[in-house]
């Protein structure tokens, strides 16, 4: 069973940063899923930020975060983060990971939720102007 946990969510300014995390039950699991964060806005769609293959093969991001986003794999001592940059409003939203069979990590549609059969229960990020 893999379970997933979310925390770094806060209230920052425009402009401001923020590190996200995502600890997984075993670390097992980031060796053996593609592992991916994503956001959702109030009545807004879930959107895919950036996923990370087993090994940190491959990395995938969405164009609205290219550049200003990164992650990184977790392992048995850090877990999975989630590094944001120049924060704008328009980056106010619940954040999520989840976990998916590595494939997804190397397909074109990654940024598909439905690919991703676990996930955590969020964490609130705020920007404000």
């Amino acid at each position: 069973q893999v379970q997933l946990v979310e925390s770094g969510g806060d209230s920052v300014q425009a402009g401001g940063s923020l590190r996200l995390s995502c600890t997984a039950s075993t670390a097992d699991t980031y060796r053996r899923y593609c592992m991916a964060w994503f956001r959702q806005a109030p009545g807004k769609e879930r959107e895919a930020l950036a996923s990370i293959s087993s090994g940190a093969i491959r990395t995938n991001f969405a164009n609205s975060v290219t550049g200003r986003f990164n992650i990184s794999q977790g392992n048995a001592k850090d877990p999975m983060y989630l590094q944001m940059n120049s924060l704008n409003p328009e980056d106010t939203a619940m954040y999520y990971c989840a976990a998916g069979p590595n494939h997804r990590c190397f397909s074109d549609s990654w940024y598909l939720a439905t690919g991703f059969g676990y996930w955590g229960q969020g964490t609130q990020v705020t920007v404000s102007s």
